[in-house]
C-alpha cells in the first residue's frame, strides 16, 4: 500500500471509529478490521504465543474477569486456562485455601526441597482444608452448568481471546469418570482443543483418559518437570490418539536433557502445546532466571516452530521470581516481546 493510500485508509478508519463511538458508544456494525484493532494478536509469524493462566497465580483477584484483564494487559490472544477462574464463573463452591501461599510450598515439596516447620503445618492445615473443599467441588462437578463455561467463552472471545487449553484439577488418579467427563465436557464448552493434566505416572490411567478424550474429540496434554525424558511420553502416546505431549521446554533443560530439537522434530505432531520458559542446565543449578538468562534455548525452538511451521501454541508460564516493582502481568508481557522479537 502507497503512503497516500496508507494515510487515506487511516484517515477513513478513524471516522469510521469515531462515528460509531459517538452513536454507540460501542464499535457496533463497524467493519470487521476496525472492531480487531483494540484486540491482542499474539499470533507471531504463524507461532500462536499463549500462556497459562496459573502465570497469574500472585494476583489478588482470581475470578474470570480479572484474569481475562491480566491477559488482555499481557497482549495475548490465546491461552491453556486453569480450572479456578473457570469453575468460580460457572458458581463452583469457593476454595478456602489461599493458592498464592501453599503454590510455592506445593513446589518445594514436590521437588523435595526442605520445608521449615512451619511451613510443613501451613502445608498440612492446607491439605485437611481442600479434602474437605475438594467433596464439595466434586457434587457440584456432577451437576454444574455446561452453559456457563459457553458463556465464559463468549466473554473471552469477544475480547479476542481463545482459549485452547483447560487445566482443572480433574483429571487425576483420584478422579471419577464422572469428574473427568464433566472436565472434558467443560473443555469442549470453552472451546479448547486439549485438557492438560500433569503426567501421573500410572500407564492404566493414561489409558482411559487417551479413550475417554477420543469420545470428547480433544486431547489430552501429559505436563513433565524434571522427570520428563526422550521417552517419557512413548507408553501414553502409543496407547491412544487422544494422547500428547504438554512438553515443557524450560524443566527439560533443568533434567540434563541435551537434545530438546531433536524431541521437538521427532513428535511435533503428537505436542499439543509447549511450556516455554528459561532455566538452567544442572551444570549451572537449574535456576528459573529471567528470558534470556538461563540455558533454554527459546530462540532456536520458536524459530524452529515458525520454520517448519509447526501449529501447536508456544505457552509462557511465568515462574521466575517477579522482581521487586513489577508485576506478574507486566512480566509476561515482557516474555512476549521476547519471543515477537525472535519471531519477528
Amino acid at each position: 500500500m502507497s503512503l497516500s493510500n496508507r494515510r487515506q485508509f487511516i484517515g477513513t478508519a478513524t471516522a469510521l471509529v469515531g462515528g460509531a463511538v459517538l452513536s454507540t458508544n460501542k464499535l457496533f456494525g463497524a467493519p470487521a478490521i476496525i472492531r480487531s484493532l483494540d484486540k491482542p494478536n499474539s499470533r507471531i509469524n504463524g507461532v500462536q504465543i499463549g500462556t497459562i493462566t496459573y502465570s497469574f497465580r500472585d494476583m489478588p483477584d482470581q475470578s474470570a474477569d480479572a484474569t481475562l484483564q491480566y491477559v488482555l494487559d499481557s497482549g495475548i490472544s490465546a491461552i491453556e486456562l486453569m480450572g479456578g477462574p473457570a469453575e468460580s464463573f460457572a458458581g463452583a463452591p469457593k476454595n478456602p485455601v489461599d493458592m498464592r501461599v501453599v503454590f510455592p510450598l506445593m513446589r518445594k515439596r514436590r521437588e523435595n526441597q526442605p520445608l521449615t516447620d512451619d511451613e510443613q503445618k501451613q502445608l498440612a492445615d492446607a491439605d485437611a482444608q481442600t479434602k474437605a473443599y475438594r467433596s464439595d467441588l466434586v457434587k457440584w462437578r456432577l451437576s454444574a452448568p455446561m452453559n456457563k463455561f459457553e458463556q465464559l467463552r463468549k466473554q473471552y472471545n469477544s475480547a479476542g481471546v481463545t482459549i485452547y487449553g483447560f487445566k482443572p484439577d480433574a483429571f487425576g488418579v483420584q478422579n471419577s469418570d464422572a469428574e473427568i467427563n464433566y472436565g472434558m465436557a467443560a473443555a469442549k464448552m470453552l472451546g479448547a482443543n486439549q485438557v492438560t493434566v500433569e503426567h501421573p505416572g500410572n500407564d492404566a490411567h493414561t489409558l482411559k483418559l487417551g479413550q475417554m478424550a477420543q469420545k470428547h474429540g480433544i486431547r489430552v496434554g501429559y505436563h513433565g518437570h524434571e522427570q520428563q525424558t526422550p521417552t517419557f511420553w512413548d507408553t501414553a502416546l502409543a496407547q491412544s490418539s487422544g494422547n500428547a505431549m504438554n512438553l515443557d521446554l524450560g524443566h527439560y533443560i533443568a533434567a540434563g536433557q541435551p537434545d530438546p530439537l531433536g524431541l521437538i522434530r521427532q513428535k511435533h505432531d503428537r505436542i499439543a502445546s509447549m511450556h516455554i520458559k528459561d532455566r538452567q542446565g544442572p551444570a549451572n543449578g537449574k535456576g528459573n532466571l529471567p528470558w534470556g538468562q538461563g540455558d533454554t534455548p527459546l530462540t532456536e525452538a520458536l524459530k524452529l516452530m515458525r520454520d517448519q511451521k509447526y501449529t501447536f501454541p508456544a505457552t509462557v508460564e511465568l515462574e521466575y521470581k517477579v522482581p521487586e516493582g513489577s508485576t506478574s502481568v507486566a512480566e509476561v508481557k515482557k516474555c512476549v516481546d521476547y519471543c515477537r522479537h525472535i519471531l519477528a
